[in-house]
């Protein structure tokens, strides 16, 4: 696909306390985990795929995938799982794309046009911008940034898009897709979404 070998990272180590405190990866749309349509529409794009989680690593294990648990303790966050697998990529990765375990409509290209506008920039980032809005979970990351994001969780940051506008990033459009970056954090939004996994999307 790349000459840039890229590992995909999904997300799986929240607490999920929008959903009563359950594991969403693990939630079932339209009769599969949720982690498993990231795998689907994910892995094709990407040499490699790891799974960040917290909790259940036996279960997320069983997709075959490696499990790499946040470095530090206490559901930091979404950059503690990056950080996790920045300080031990798999061999060869010069880049690491995140992308939540609650997103089943990813698109089909993510991976693609953020490599392509991060290398065209010389960026060690690439953020999608969709409908107007910042979709810091769905980063791409450049392995030597390791340094800068250990530093930056260790003065207590949080804010993905503050870290990401502190150094060299590039910001993408995919305002055609806007639907794909649709995350599931609810009950409520499970239920809406049944049936739409099944729906071809364009991307």
């Amino acid at each position: 696909m790349t000459q840039s070998k890229v590992a995909g990272l999904i997300l799986a180590g929240g607490q999920g306390s929008r959903m009563g405190g359950v594991d969403k990866g693990l939630v079932e749309l339209d009769g599969r985990p949720l982690v498993a349509h990231v795998i689907e529409r994910l892995g094709p794009q990407v040499d490699t795929l790891i799974i960040n989680a917290n909790r259940n690593a036996e279960a997320y294990a069983g997709f075959g995938l490696p499990v790499l648990a946040d470095r530090s303790g206490g559901f930091v966050g979404p950059l503690a799982g990056l950080d996790a697998a920045l300080a031990a990529p798999p061999p060869g990765v010069r880049w690491i794309v995140t992308c939540p375990c609650d997103s089943p409509f990813l698109p089909l290209d993510l991976v693609g046009r953020l490599l392509a506008a991060a290398e065209a920039e010389n960026a060690e980032l690439a953020m999608p911008i969709a409908e107007g809005q910042f979709q810091p979970v769905f980063l791409l990351a450049r392995s030597d940034v390791a340094e800068s994001l250990a530093a930056y969780l260790a003065a207590d940051g949080r804010k993905i898009d503050r870290w990401v506008r502190s150094r060299p990033h590039v910001i993408v459009d995919f305002e055609d897709c806007v639907e794909a970056f649709a995350n599931i954090n609810t009950a409520e939004e499970l239920a809406r979404h049944h049936g739409a996994a099944a729906v071809p999307r364009r991307r």
